[in-house]
Formats: structure tokens, C-alpha cells, sequence
């Protein structure tokens, strides 16, 4: 015979499993800090400030 296992508690772990996966999965999408973002924006303006300022007139 196999070992005994309650299934109620056997569900819930599932659930704080997959739970937990979806939150590592969401850390590695939106985890970034404010001041991360801030500086990515900063310098996705200085390069389009940049590529702006090299553009020859026709």
C-alpha cells in the first residue's frame, strides 16, 4: 500500500506552488525599481536626443 496523504493539504501546496512560480515569473517581468526605470528612460531620451541632433536637413 502507498503512504497515505491528505488531499486537502495536498491541493493547497499545489496551489502555494504554482503561486509561487507565477510570482517569480512576475518579478522577472515587472521587477524593476523606480529609479531602474527612471535611469532607462533617461537614457533612451539621450540617445533619441542624440540621433535627433545628427539628422542632416534635405
Amino acid at each position: 500500500m502507498g503512504e497515505v496523504i491528505n488531499l486537502r493539504r495536498a491541493r493547497k501546496a499545489r496551489v502555494r506552488a504554482d503561486a509561487q512560480e507565477k510570482a517569480a515569473a512576475n518579478r522577472i517581468t515587472f521587477g524593476r525599481t523606480k529609479a531602474e526605470r527612471e535611469a532607462a528612460a533617461a537614457d533612451t531620451a539621450r540617445q533619441e536626443r542624440l540621433l535627433d541632433g545628427a539628422k542632416r536637413e534635405d
